[in-house]
C-alpha cells in the first residue's frame, strides 16, 4: 500500500460559485419574509380597521310626563268616571307664607276612596282653580286657558292617589286674559280647586 500523500493542492472553487451560495443563503430567508408578509397583507385586506373616537346617532325625544305611583293610562271604555263621594279632592300650600317674589307652590290630591277603579280627567282644562284675598278675585287658571291644552285622564285604583304639584306665577288675571293688571301685594290669600265637580277644601297661605 502507498502511504504517500498527493503533494497537489486543492483546486479553489471560482469566485462566482461563492458569490452564489452567499445569494443563496441570504436570500432564502427574506423571500421566506416577503411570502409571510403577503399572506398577511391577503388576510386583513378584506375587512377595513375603523379608527378614531366613535360617534353616537342623538335621539330626539320630549320629556316623559312621570306616572304617579296608583294611577295608569286610561281604558277605552268599561270603567266609570271618578265621583262624589268616592273622589277626595285637596290642595295645599307647601308653606304657610311664600316671601317677596317666591311663586307659591301647592300640592293637588287626587283619591279614589272606592273599592272600584275610575276615571278622572286631571288635566288643566279639566280643572278649576282660584285665588282670591278676601272679595277679591284675584287669579284662576280659566282665565288665560288657551285652546291645545293637553288632557291628563287618569285610572285611579280603588283606594289610590295621584299627587302632583301645582305653581302660581304670582300674577293677577281676569275673564278675557287681558294685559296690564296689577300685581298681586302682600296679604292673605286664599286658594280653591274643582275637579269633576267635586271641590276641595279651602287652603289659606300668605305672601310677603
Amino acid at each position: 500500500m502507498d502511504d504517500r500523500h498527493d503533494p497537489r493542492p486543492a483546486r479553489r472553487l471560482p469566485a462566482r460559485v461563492y458569490w452564489v451560495r452567499r445569494l443563496v443563503v441570504l436570500g432564502l430567508p427574506l423571500l421566506l419574509v416577503g411570502i409571510l408578509v403577503g399572506w398577511l397583507v391577503g388576510r386583513g385586506g378584506g375587512t377595513p380597521v375603523a379608527t378614531g373616537s366613535p360617534t353616537s346617532t342623538p335621539t330626539g325625544s320630549a320629556p316623559a310626563t312621570p306616572t304617579d305611583a296608583g294611577t295608569t293610562d286610561a281604558p277605552d271604555g268599561g270603567v266609570e268616571d271618578c265621583a262624589d263621594p268616592a273622589l277626595i279632592v285637596a290642595i295645599e300650600p307647601t308653606a304657610g307664607a311664600f316671601g317677596a317674589g317666591e311663586e307659591p307652590t301647592f300640592e293637588v290630591t287626587l283619591t279614589n276612596t272606592g273599592a272600584d277603579p275610575c276615571l278622572v280627567d286631571a288635566g288643566e282644562a279639566a280643572r278649576t282653580i282660584v285665588v282670591t284675598s278676601g272679595d277679591d278675585r284675584v287669579w284662576s287658571n280659566r282665565d288665560c286657558l288657551g285652546e291645545d291644552v293637553p288632557e291628563r285622564t287618569l285610572l285611579l285604583a280603588g283606594d289610590q292617589s295621584d299627587v302632583t304639584t301645582f305653581t302660581w306665577t304670582r300674577v293677577r288675571s281676569a275673564e278675557g286674559c287681558p294685559d296690564g293688571l296689577p300685581e298681586p301685594g302682600a296679604g292673605s290669600y286664599a286658594i280653591g280647586l274643582e275637579v269633576q265637580g267635586v271641590e276641595a277644601p279651602g287652603a289659606t297661605f300668605g305672601l310677603g
